[in-house]
């Protein structure tokens, strides 16, 4: 804790930037201390997030409506609602049996059930426009019962098989979400704030689906073989576990009453999040119906909910960062740290190939201060992308690789993201492991997304 306390004693104790207020340099000094309280977990992570908004306000620096803002996030409360939709999976057999005939497929190993769960939301991800809904909704539920089902426990255990296989799919998300222009929310933002500012891209959801398919499949194929050797599983073999799958398979026999009714509130869910812009129902809307049909109907009880100590867990520390970053943003911090950077890009007069790599880590990098890939494309894209424009980085280039950075960035820390939150708050990752993969892969990524997919997009005519 005093670690903590002291990196943001460090960061106030400097001299604040003339473009800042003093109230604006303490919020910033405060976060930079959640942060490192995050990472260095004196407490645990809603204790400490509860912690830092006291010292919030005991300071001034933000009031009381901001502090909490968070907690009207809209993605805040489909984080909550996907764990209680993991709890009806389990609670009525549907995700045991979902899970069972994964590994009738796949499941020989560990590293190719992985594959077929990095796969198969590739191919979930072109209807269903919800990293969130897919990681809490759909996959999540039925990686907790593969790893139960193997012996493997978030508190005993869990590095047999539950820790592998949701480092995978946290992981392989950051690429499904760039697949599809719908994949994610933070996509569709980003090409409405290009539009905005005047980018015309003819053909826009198949141009965005050209630019990404190569470097995205490069990426699921080679994300869970890097962490299968970074963080390997205790059981990486089970020739028989195929058998035993099928044979438990005709023990359960045909669908249960709770089975169907989770199955069909779960299509109902599914067709809502797909056609929900054109119904005008948003995807929070969607599960939030959903979650009320699951509870009249009894699948779920409330005391279930209450019980589900995760999920209240995250909405606490998930929507008090989000708060922290929305304050952050409305006192100038970001902004002042863009123009910053476009006062360093402009002294070096480079090449726009060289504006545009470093524009691209930069805005990477910047993630680390934000819990929203929504908040920070928000925040930022328009200004990354006015920097690109403004050094010569071809519109098309420039416009759709931002929007498919914003994807990338969102696995780099366990607040990065809905998904990134939701797989943490399963007990199988710990925080140096999310860290040190998120780094590691976030590397590969830039990297990969760097060389092979430049050549891609000079293929494609892009540059």
């Amino acid at each position: 804790a005093l670690a903590a306390v002291a990196i943001g004693a460090a960061v106030r104790a400097l001299p604040c930037p003339s473009v800042l207020s003093d109230q604006a340099w303490t919020l910033f000094a405060i976060f930079c201390s959640t942060v490192a309280g995050l990472v260095l977990e004196p407490l645990p992570v809603g204790a400490w997030a509860l912690i830092c908004t006291a010292a919030l306000l005991a300071s001034g620096a933000v009031t009381f409506d901001q502090a909490m803002s968070g907690c009207a996030s809209e993605s805040i409360w489909l984080v909550v609602v996907a764990f209680f939709f993991a709890k009806s999976f389990e609670k009525s057999g549907l995700g045991e049996r979902i899970a069972n005939i994964f590994v009738s497929i796949f499941g020989k190993s560990s590293l190719g059930l992985s594959y077929g769960l990095a796969f198969a939301e590739g191919l979930v991800a072109s209807a269903l426009p919800s990293s969130t809904a897919r990681a809490g909704g759909i996959f999540l539920p039925v990686i907790s019962l593969l790893a139960r089902s193997n012996g493997s426990q978030p508190s005993s255990k869990r590095r047999k098989l539950g820790a592998f296989l949701v480092h995978v799919q946290c992981q392989t998300t950051s690429q499904t979400a760039c697949l599809f222009m719908t994949g994610a929310a933070q996509n569709l933002l980003s090409m409405s704030i290009a539009m905005k500012m005047g980018v015309n891209i003819p053909d826009l959801w198949m141009e965005w689906f050209k630019g990404a398919i190569v470097p995205s499949l490069v990426g699921l194929l080679t994300i869970p073989a890097l962490v299968y050797a970074l963080a390997p599983p205790g059981m990486k073999e089970s020739p028989e576990a195929p058998t035993m799958a099928r044979v438990r398979l005709q023990q359960m026999g045909s669908l249960g009453r709770d089975e169907r009714v989770t199955l069909v509130v779960l299509m109902f869910a599914v067709t809502m999040w797909v056609m929900g812009e054109q119904l005008g129902v948003s995807a929070v809307a969607a599960a939030m119906v959903a979650l009320s049909t699951l509870l009249m109907a009894g699948v779920l009880t409330w005391q279930d909910c209450l019980q589900y100590t995760s999920a209240w867990d995250t909405l606490i520390w998930f929507s008090i960062l989000m708060s922290m970053c929305s304050a952050l943003a409305d006192a100038g911090v970001v902004g002042a740290f863009a123009a910053a950077a476009k006062t360093m890009m402009d002294s070096f007069n480079m090449h726009w190939t060289a504006s545009f790599g470093v524009l691209h880590m930069l805005y990477f990098g910047t993630h680390y201060i934000f819990a929203s890939q929504v908040g920070h494309v928000g925040a930022l894209y328009g200004a990354f992308l006015a920097m690109m424009l403004a050094a010569g980085v071809p519109t098309t280039l420039a416009a759709l690789t931002l929007g498919y950075n914003a994807n990338l960035f969102g696995t780099l820390t366990h607040y990065a993201s809905g998904p990134a939150a939701v797989y943490y708050a399963s007990g199988y990752q710990k925080m140096g492991e999310v860290l040190m993969l998120g780094a590691v892969l976030g590397l590969r990524s830039l990297l990969t997304w760097g060389v092979i997919g430049m050549a891609w997009w000079k293929f494609l005519g892009w540059w």
